[in-house]
């Protein structure tokens, strides 16, 4: 006894495919809801990516200056800056700032002493004289 199927296979292939056709959602239905959802995901990405590139663009000027002082002669070294004022002010640098003033280029730096208290020094960043220690 042979089994027949009751519908010849290619049938079978047919039926299937218009079954998922007709299950299957509209093509962009919800789509669209993650298309929106990924809208507005992109637009904060690059609303971020903007602080973030001014930031960013900001710090990169920031540092052309600074280096191109440096190649002219404006100001030391950050390594001589460091060793002058640890001379001076021994503890943890914890912060350093580079200005540009009126009488030319100032280092300013944070030193946490072992005492737990913190000191500005500015230094001259051309000569490395102390200006001040507050």
């Amino acid at each position: 006894m042979s089994f027949r199927p009751a519908l010849p296979s290619s049938l079978l292939a047919l039926l299937l495919v218009v079954l998922l056709a007709v299950c299957a959602p509209p093509a962009g239905a919800r789509d669209n809801d993650d298309d929106r959802r990924h809208e507005h995901s992109h637009d904060r990405d690059r609303e971020r990516d903007k602080d973030r590139s001014d930031k960013d663009r900001s710090r990169d000027r920031d540092q052309d200056r600074a280096r191109n002082a440096l190649l002219q002669g404006e100001i030391r070294p950050l390594s001589a800056v460091l060793k002058t004022v640890r001379d001076k002010v021994p503890g943890e640098i914890i912060e350093i700032e580079l200005d540009r003033e009126d009488k030319g280029w100032v280092y300013e730096v944070k030193v946490l002493t072992s005492n737990g208290r913190r000191k500005k020094v500015d230094v001259d960043a051309h000569s490395l004289d102390i200006l001040k220690i507050d």
